[in-house]
């Protein structure tokens, strides 16, 4: 079979239109909501089972007022957190506060831009995925923190020191990320 020139040029012009690569630039966003779906939904199903587990050790009702069975309990806890009053301290330091949970959710969030969801599939690849992770998410603690600091509690503040006390679990961590990174350095550069 002989293919013609003009033949070759249309399957080439087609493959690089650019209606295309923005359909394929918008395909990779599937997985990521499915995995976040997964995710949810995997959430939803343990807190339900650990509190109809939990009720039965104790025998007790678990919950049932919120959906068949309870299953949407996990949901109604969550809408009661966010419609609850935000109470702020009267003589603590507001800005320190408001700002400490913040820090720590963003840190959180952060943290899964450099996590790869699948073979070039990463939301900001970066040469230094790891290490720039282990630098975000030990910025979690310093935000609870600044939250117990902040509250002028001693018991807050006491709570913001045994959540700081965290970083001493992230030494151990790092140490062996970066073994594992090094020995892949090296592996790499042998071959």
């Amino acid at each position: 079979m002989i293919i013609d020139t003009t033949e070759v040029q249309t399957i080439n012009s087609f493959s690089t239109s650019g209606f295309f690569k923005e359909v394929y630039g918008l395909i990779w966003i599937i997985p990521i909501l499915t995995l976040i779906l997964e995710i949810t939904i995997g959430v939803l199903v343990i807190v339900w089972l650990e509190r109809e587990i939990s009720a039965a050790i104790q025998q007790r009702i678990g919950p049932e007022y919120a959906g068949p069975l309870g299953i949407l309990q996990a949901i109604a806890d969550g809408t009661k957190l966010l419609l609850k009053e935000d109470l702020l301290p009267s003589r603590g330091d507001i800005r320190l506060f408001s700002v400490g949970p913040s820090i720590a959710v963003i840190s959180v969030l952060l943290s899964y831009l450099v996590i790869p969801f699948g073979y070039r599939l990463v939301l900001a690849d970066l040469g230094i995925g790891v290490f720039l992770w282990i630098a975000i998410s030990s910025i979690a603690p310093i935000g609870l923190l600044m939250s117990g600091y902040g509250s002028n509690n001693k018991y807050s503040f006491s709570g913001g020191l045994r959540a700081a006390q965290s970083i001493s679990y992230e030494i151990p961590l790092t140490l062996c990320v970066l073994s594992i990174s090094l020995r892949v350095i090296l592996q790499v550069q042998l071959i």
